[in-house]
Parts: structure tokens; sequence; C-alpha cells
């Protein structure tokens, strides 16, 4: 196909018109409902620290009450999103403020987090306020009823990469014997009338070949017109699953919203959009961004695909070490949890003292640096910089053993090692992180 025909071809605009209205609300809620589920209070205010991403420590949260305002700030963007009011500002305003607030922080570290801030940042580029905003009303000349086709191939390419690689990532023998689904279903045992339910061994191999399958598949489906009704319900019941199970926020119902760009847009217009004037005359429209849309969607891309196999040229196994496991579509592959205890010595003297780490951090934070070494490290550079405040120069050693997937626990860190003053490695492995055992040691199953 021409290159400029598959681009550049005008199509109607209304799945993005429809898409704009849900996002805008949709991000709204997830601002807001921050706020009154406690999530801001638990992450951003009780904690003494948060963990940002490493090289980021500028990015910490606003004292006092500070983080409520932001978020009910953040919130009102949102709106202005969805009613398209100075929408590209709005929605850059959010995308920042979002960008920001996921970077703060790792103890609540979500893919569907990851996604947001990327669609986040797509949705600043793209016509969305053309037709029923404020926008177009305050600005007729802003008006259209058609838009490139590249925009939704751009969102279709964006959620392949997604839902291919979380399918991929399940390919290993953790998930395909089922014991992965087994322990995400055991916290669940006490749910609502279907705890019982849940832990039936033949629901885990539902959950873990359906997630497999649907991941896989979906957008392919989606593409074709005699399977896109099927995978539509089949979409809906895993969707609504996940959020009645495992309580994911917004994410489900913005996974449902992208099923608008795989209709027609004849089917979008009629039905959610009757006044609006529908086209299909298809012409081919090549604009003056031609050589920037091309250069920036292909280096987009190239990340986007090559940032996930990251771990792949990194030594041993993500499920063990971590090292390349965010921002890599990894979605609930694995329960993991680890006993850790940090010992700071001062140098000159020698004197030994294990820290009390409930000094330091929330519950949700000591199961963190309980198990990610990049989150032990960054503790261990704040007992640094404590003592160093005091006058004093020390050392800090971790010891830490880790289970995964119910296996028994295994020693995790060199003992013998002090993080205090070892470098961090973007890009490699920590050699202190002992060689994994995962697969000499079978999970330790109920069966």
């Amino acid at each position: 196909m021409n290159l400029n025909k598959l681009l550049f071809k005008q199509i109607d605009n209304s799945a993005l018109i429809v898409f704009r209205w849900i996002f805008g609300l949709l991000i709204t809620l997830e601002a807001w409902g921050a706020i009154f589920t406690g999530w801001i209070k638990r992450t951003l205010i009780e904690p003494q620290q948060t963990f940002n991403f490493i090289g980021l420590d500028f990015l910490q949260p606003l004292p006092g009450d500070g983080m409520y305002y932001y978020y009910a700030l953040m919130g009102l963007f949102g709106v202005l999103v969805m009613i398209g009011y100075k929408y590209r500002f709005s929605m850059s305003c959010y995308t920042v403020m979002w960008a920001c607030v996921y970077l703060m922080q790792k103890s609540s570290y979500n893919n569907h987090y990851y996604l947001l801030m990327l669609l986040c940042f797509i949705m600043i580029f793209l016509p969305a306020h053309r037709w029923a905003s404020v926008d177009a009303w305050k600005k007729p000349s802003i008006k259209k009823i058609k838009m490139p086709r590249w925009v939704v191939l751009f969102i279709i390419v964006q959620l392949w990469i997604v839902y291919t690689y979380a399918s991929v990532a399940k390919l290993y023998p953790d998930w395909l014997n089922a014991t992965v689904a087994e322990n995400l279903m055991r916290g669940k045992k006490d749910y609502w009338l279907v705890g019982d339910f849940l832990q039936q061994d033949w629901v885990h191999y539902c959950i873990a070949y359906t997630g497999i399958l649907f991941d896989l598949l979906v957008i392919p489906l989606l593409l074709i017109k005699r399977t896109r009704w099927f995978i539509v319900i089949a979409s809906v019941f895993f969707h609504l699953f996940n959020s009645f199970v495992f309580q994911i926020g917004i994410f489900p119902y913005l996974s449902l919203a992208f099923i608008l760009f795989f209709f027609t847009t004849e089917t979008i217009n009629k039905r959610f959009l009757k006044g609006k004037p529908h086209y299909s005359e298809g012409e081919i429209i090549i604009p003056n961004y031609k050589p920037i849309l091309i250069c920036i969607t292909g280096v987009w891309f190239i990340i986007q695909i090559g940032l996930p196999l990251r771990h792949w040229v990194i030594p041993d196994n993500v499920l063990w070490t971590e090292e390349g496991h965010r921002l890599s579509w990894r979605m609930m592959l694995r329960s993991k949890s680890g006993s850790t205890s940090f010992v700071v010595e001062e140098k000159d003297t020698g004197k030994r003292t294990r820290v009390n780490l409930e000094d330091y951090l929330t519950r949700k934070q000591l199961r963190t640096v309980s198990s990610k070494p990049d989150c032990m490290w960054q503790f261990a550079q704040r007992l640094k910089s404590e003592y160093a405040a005091k006058g004093k120069d020390i050392a800090v050693y971790v010891n830490s053993r880790v289970k995964v997937n119910g296996r028994p626990y295994q020693q995790f860190t060199d003992p013998n090692v002090d993080l205090a003053n070892t470098k961090w490695d973007y890009f490699g492995h920590a050699t202190w992180i002992m060689p994994s055992k995962l697969e000499e040691v079978k999970p330790m199953l109920k069966k």
C-alpha cells in the first residue's frame, strides 16, 4: 500500500472525539479518586521519603497538604480535556503532572500508570478537540469532521505492542503451570461471594491461559470484521473481571474505550454524534509535517519495541533481579516477598547498628525495600546522607532473602558488599545481587 494513502488518507474523526470524552472523564476520576480513596495519603504524604526513579531525586511530594491540591488541579485539567477547553494546554498540564508523580515514587509502581503517561503524551498531539468541544465552539474555524488515518494507526500499533509483550512475558513455567494465578487468587480467598470459586484449580488454569491468548489475539481479532463482536464481548468480560477481582482503577475501562477505534466511523458517528456530518470522501492530504512525523514515529516505536527487550542483555533472570522489569509490560507476572535487614557500620569506630526499618518506612515501602534492589540501594544512600549530616562516614550492609512465586527463600544480596559506597549501574547488572536458582527449585504449591 502506498505510504501516503496509508498514513494521510482522511477518515471521519468521530471515534477520536468520543474517546476524548471518555479519556478526559477517566483521567479525572483517576486524579480525584486518588484523593478520596486515601492513595495520596498512603503513598505521598505519610512516607518520610519516596523512592523516585534513580537520578530524579528532585521530584519530591509537596509539603503538607500540597499533594491534595496538586491532584485536585490535575483532575480539573482532566475535566478541561473532556470538554475540550484549551485542549492542548490542559492535556499537556495533566501529562506533566502525572509524569512527575509517576517518576517520584515506585512503591506503587504499576504498568498501567506507565501506559497512562504514554497515552497522555500521545493525546497532546492528536486533533481530539476539533468537534464537540469548547475550543471548537469558541473558534469555529478549527472545526473538522475528519482526521488523517495515522492518528488511529498510531494508537493501534501502540496498543498492539503493549498487549503482545504482556502475552509473551507470560510464557514461562510458573505462569504456564498456573502457579502465578494460584498465588494471585489465594489473596482473594475471602473476596465477596466468589472467594471459594477463585480457589479452584481449573479457574487458575483458565486465568493463566486466557491471559496469554487474550493479550496475544485481542488486537488482531478486533481488526477482523468477522471476529470483532466476539472479541468485544470477550473484552468486556475480561476487563470487568480484572476490575472486580484486582481493583486496578481506570485501566479496564480505558482498555474498553479503545474499542472505538476498531469500529467503522459511520457506526460511531450514528451512535454517539448524531448531529455531526459523517465524512466518507477519503481524500489524501499530505501535510508539511510528513518528514517530522515519520522520523518521530520511527524513533518512538523503536523505543517502545526495544525497551521491553533490555532484560535479555542483562545477566540473570529478570524475575529475580528486577533489572529490566519496569517499563516492559510485565503485568502481574509473579508474587514476590523478602526478609531484609540493613546494618550500618561507622567506619571510624567499627560500631555496627541494625536499622529499625519501621522508623523510616511505611508498610508498603517495607515490602518494596525487601525485594527491589534499586530501592535497597536508594535506602542505603539515604542512610549514608543522614549519617554524613552528623559528620559520620558509614558503610551499609544489606542482608536480604527473597522468595518468588512460593519458592523457599533464597539469598538475594551479598551481605558483605557496602551499598552505601557502591555506584548504581543504570544499564547493567548489580553484581551484589546473588545469582538466582529459580530453575533449580520448584514453587511450593498447595497441590
